[in-house]
């Protein structure tokens, strides 16, 4: 799946969830939506083009695509994708909803389902931090949203998961459970990480430093 970008308008959905529409669904609708406009086709058209004039593979499609029809990568790949009958939760709140169900599903299961309950604590933790706090998974990991990602849960192992941190602006010290990541030198959102292999790990310090990454990624007065 090709990157998005994540700022504009939010995607509404009409579903219930305790997940929310991830923020790059916006930006791919209005990506579609002007897509006739931009390359002479719409999404249909193309896939109906591509049904009859192109290669068989998703992966021959989206390069003929880009060599032949000099089309973007995000077109590229969203066209394919929609020939093989994929990529609709990419543009459709609702469906993207009931997959990121099934990400989380996924993700916790087999051998990581023991860390089930840890995800299910930090997750209603860091949605009870403020109204505007969001959870849109993703197919390997679950960020949390205010105007930007502030954290994440990841199963990084069989026997651990990672409370990933946006800790950029932190000010002191940090103790020595929250490890940094890298991030702050590759200009990554998360900076740190709490590794956690039981719920009961969940304490004190691990609350605060999660309400301090949500602080810090207050919106930006506009």
């Amino acid at each position: 799946m090709p990157a998005a970008k994540t700022k504009g308008t939010t995607a509404k959905s009409t579903s219930k969830s305790v997940y929310s529409p991830h923020p790059s669904i916006a930006y791919a609708q209005s990506v579609v939506a002007n897509m006739k406009a931009k390359t002479g086709r719409s999404i249909e058209e193309w896939i109906a083009f591509v049904k009859k004039e192109g290669p068989a593979t998703e992966e021959e499609q989206r390069a003929w695509l880009k060599e032949k029809h000099k089309l973007g990568t995000n077109y590229a790949w969203w066209i394919a994708m929609r020939v093989h009958g994929k990529g609709e939760e990419d543009t459709d709140p609702d469906k993207y909803l009931i997959a990121a169900e099934r990400y989380v599903e996924e993700m916790f299961a087999g051998k990581k389902a023991a860390l089930r309950p840890i995800y299910d604590a930090l997750l209603k933790m860091g949605l009870s931090l403020g109204n505007d706090a969001k959870a849109c998974p993703c197919q390997t990991m679950v960020p949390l949203f205010r105007e930007n990602v502030f954290a994440q849960l990841k199963p990084t192992t069989n026997t651990r998961l990672d409370l990933g941190l946006c800790l950029r602006d932190a000010k002191g010290k940090l103790p020595a459970r929250v490890t940094a990541t890298g991030g702050l030198e590759k200009g990554d959102r998360i900076t740190h990480r709490i590794g956690l292999s039981s719920a009961n790990e969940i304490d004190d310090e691990v609350k605060r430093w999660f309400k301090t990454a949500y602080e810090l990624c207050a919106p930006k007065s506009k």
